[in-house]
């Protein structure tokens, strides 16, 4: 029984969803609900695409900024070089005053000084020039992915406007299609479409009032061949009257007794 009750709600839930979806599948070929779904998707990708954008700028503004480390590391490289050469220099002057004399000139307080400064040029440029080729090659890398996500963006912004056209395409056939099939629909008998109603309740009309005035028109005529006969009958009947009392001897009767009438009719004043 339990089983039973469950089958029937499944069955209502079935039932309920497939009405869902049929209303959703009809209210998505609406050339307007189209338009529509087509617009929202437009928006969404141009919000990505301007995220896109932001992210790619913030890459190009790190590759500005690695450019100017680097431009500034460089400016202190050459400097080290100069300051690490001027140190040697300085030392060999130093050392040419003892003509020769090692453990003099390891000894000489201004030896040793430009010895120190010596190599601490020396480890600071190594060091400022490893940080250097660090910044060289993340530069190379930073753009070489800005050069790919720039690609990307003109691809994405093609796809873009190929969008907004395929979006008239979309709602042009949706049109075209649902004309063709009410026009099938209608040459089949099954259409339910109110203009096809209206279209043929005009031609009802239509035609009945072509077919009033034709009646009309045939009716008029019926009415002068009518009265034409009726003219014709008269003229028969009244010849043969004429004829009928001739032949018994009352025209001439008649004739005398308009003769009468004239002659006693009493004469105007």
């Amino acid at each position: 029984m339990f089983r039973a009750i469950g089958r029937f709600f499944r069955a209502i839930g079935y039932m309920f969803t497939g009405k869902v979806n049929s209303a959703a599948d009809s209210m998505s070929n609406n050339p307007t609900v189209i338009s529509a779904t087509f617009d929202k998707i437009i928006e969404e990708k141009k919000k990505r695409l301007n995220e896109y954008k932001d992210a790619i700028s913030a890459m190009i503004a790190q590759e500005e900024s690695k450019k100017d480390k680097l431009s500034a590391l460089t400016t202190e490289v050459e400097k080290l070089e100069k300051l690490k050469s001027g140190a040697a220099a300085r030392a060999k002057q130093i050392a040419d005053k003892y003509n020769g004399d090692a453990a003099a000139v390891r000894n000489d307080p201004e030896y040793l000084k430009c010895q120190s400064a010596y190599k601490d040029f020396t480890s600071t440029l190594v060091e400022k020039q490893q940080r250097a080729q660090e910044l060289e090659n993340d530069l190379k890398q930073l753009m070489s992915n800005v050069n790919g996500h720039k690609s990307q963006i003109q691809s994405l912004m093609r796809d873009l406007d190929k969008l907004k056209e395929e979006k008239h395409d979309a709602v042009a056939d949706i049109l075209s299609a649902t004309e063709e099939k009410q026009i099938a629909d209608m040459v089949n008998g099954i259409s339910n479409d109110r203009t096809n109603e209206e279209l043929h309740r005009l031609r009802e009309l239509r035609q009945k009032a072509s077919a009033n005035a034709r009646i009309s028109r045939e009716l008029a005529g019926m009415d002068n061949k009518k009265a034409e006969s009726e003219f014709l009958e008269y003229a028969q009947k009244s010849a043969a009257d004429d004829e009928f009392d001739a032949l018994i001897g009352l025209s001439a009767k008649k004739e005398s007794t308009e003769s009468i009438a004239k002659e006693s009719k009493i004469p105007e004043a």
